[in-house]
């Protein structure tokens, strides 16, 4: 689906827009993302962002370089992780792959450690679900006190799992 931009009719469209009008009926428009940013469709990115600050903050604590995520790309759609990071938008399923290395740490900052979903449990069923998920959170933090050399806190950890598990 290569479309040219409707607007300027040079670039190739990569902002698609379905309007649905009161009676019900479609109205489609491609645009480049310079035309849509014109057009107030998608957001302009700032005039001078502070990269290296948002990248910095962005990997604070983690063993990945400010510029090896500057530097990364999706092989497949060609988004940049600077681009990503813009518009906070992926291009293709194949981002979180190009990406793993800066969106695990800010994955895991949002879910208090846990890089997947684990759901929530109502208190009424009971702990065997809760127990396992700590589980998993004790073992992430285990392997993180370990390569950050903290050994009375892996053993303090290692014990606390050994505990969970012999219930």
């Amino acid at each position: 689906m290569n479309l040219a931009c409707q607007a300027c009719k040079k670039q190739p469209a990569t902002v698609h827009l379905t309007d649905i009008t009161p009676q019900g009926e479609k109205f489609e428009r491609h645009l480049c993302e310079e035309c849509a940013q014109s057009e107030g469709v998608t957001p302009k990115p700032p005039s001078q962002p502070q990269l290296g600050q948002i990248l910095s903050a962005f990997v604070e604590g983690s063993k990945v370089s400010v510029q090896q995520i500057a530097d990364l790309a999706c092989p497949k759609c060609k988004l940049t992780f600077v681009e990503f990071r813009n518009t906070g938008l992926l291009g293709c399923s194949s981002d979180y792959d190009a990406f793993e290395k800066a969106l695990v740490p800010l994955i895991e900052r949002a879910h208090q450690g846990a890089s997947h979903h684990i759901g929530k449990v109502p208190r009424r069923l009971g702990t065997p679900r809760a127990v396992e998920n700590d589980l998993i959170r004790l073992r992430r933090e285990l392997g993180r006190a370990v390569d950050n050399e903290r050994y009375e806190e892996a053993a303090q950890l290692r014990d606390h799992i050994r505990t969970l598990e012999e219930k």
